[in-house]
């Protein structure tokens, strides 16, 4: 079963308490284990990374290159990189030295292009596959449809 791994940055981990309009009310731990759930459903073990700072997610990141490439096979990522997509060059440089073997979905719960100005650049978002926002918690288990129509056609 290949390994996928569901990172989140800061703040995510309050779903469910913060802005309540904006990303509704089912809670963090929910909407993961949902989102596992899903995932393993769908053939893939899955793991859950959450961290508030930059630093523990690129190492992260690096973590899964270095495991993928032991393992001689890609370790397909669901990113929710919260505000440091807007901003975060470390982070997109990160998934740039990563992606050959730990591709990337970005996924946002609300449509951030409908949102304020500066929500509308993800610095992040240039190093992924592709980007997926304003479907909830469901855009994790899009991300997820996503890599194993990928993997079926051979591309992960």
């Amino acid at each position: 079963m290949r390994k996928l791994s569901i990172v989140n940055g800061p703040n995510t981990n309050f779903f469910g308490i913060r802005n309540k309009e904006q990303y509704g009310s089912v809670t963090y731990e929910s909407m993961m284990e949902e989102a596992v759930a899903y995932g393993e459903q769908r053939g893939f073990a899955v793991e859950v990374f959450q961290s508030n700072g930059e630093g523990p997610l690129i190492d992260y990141l690096q973590k899964l290159y270095h495991e993928a490439q032991a393992a001689g096979s890609a370790i397909p990522v669901v990113i929710n990189p919260g505000a440091f997509t807007h901003y975060s060059i470390a982070l997109m440089d990160a998934l740039e030295s990563v992606h050959d073997l730990v591709p990337a979905v970005e996924v946002h719960l609300s449509n951030v292009h409908a949102r304020e100005e500066f929500r509308h650049v993800s610095w992040t978002a240039r190093e992924c596959i592709g980007q997926i926002a304003g479907f909830g918690k469901e855009g994790y288990k899009l991300a997820i449809d996503a890599f194993k129509a990928l993997e079926a056609e051979g591309r992960i």
